[in-house]
């Protein structure tokens, strides 16, 4: 069974040696050079996506519109994508033992924001890499923590877990 990563988790890719990507730092923020108006009453939050080369040799990153999917709420639904605010990566070389960053920018409403799911293809030296999702939320702790009655509250990545395992054993019955 395929289960997404959490956000802030590292994925790395069978067919590049070396080459490792990650979403983190999803969190609210407003965009730099000012909201769009098409996100008028919606709340606004940044994402970061991560590639590492730690191979032998340098690769070319592409990682532009259309190679990120921001869904929001449990209904999956397209967050509003801020292109003129968002920083992509277009055509760079990274090198051994380092690593580009790519920020996004994306909104929707406040109440479907505790539930982000961000899903990636990067392109690499003009070849495709395969579809890798990360699932997330705005504040939203990924550890367990104490809630107020005493009980400690499942990690965020646990309950992922069984939500996908309890749709999978529901589909093989």
């Amino acid at each position: 069974m395929y289960e997404p990563n959490v956000v802030g988790d590292w994925q790395e890719y069978d067919e590049h040696a070396g080459l490792r990507v990650r979403v983190h730092r999803l969190e609210s923020g407003e965009p730099p050079r000012g909201r769009d108006d098409a996100a008028q009453g919606l709340t606004y939050f940044r994402v970061r996506v991560t590639v590492e080369n730690r191979g032998e040799r340098n690769v070319g990153i592409h990682l532009e519109d259309g190679q990120v999917d921001v869904r929001i709420g449990p209904d999956g639904e397209s967050a509003f994508l801020d292109w003129r605010n968002s920083q992509f990566i277009e055509g760079f070389d990274v090198y051994p033992l380092r690593r580009a960053t790519a920020v996004l920018y994306a909104a929707g409403p406040e109440a479907s924001l505790s539930h982000v799911d961000v899903q990636v293809q990067l392109r690499v030296d003009e070849e495709w890499t395969g579809r890798r999702l990360w699932s997330g939320g705005i504040d939203v702790h990924e550890g367990p923590a104490v809630n107020p009655s005493g009980g400690v509250r499942e990690g965020l990545a646990h309950q992922i877990g069984v939500f996908l395992q309890e749709q999978a054993e529901e589909g093989t019955a």
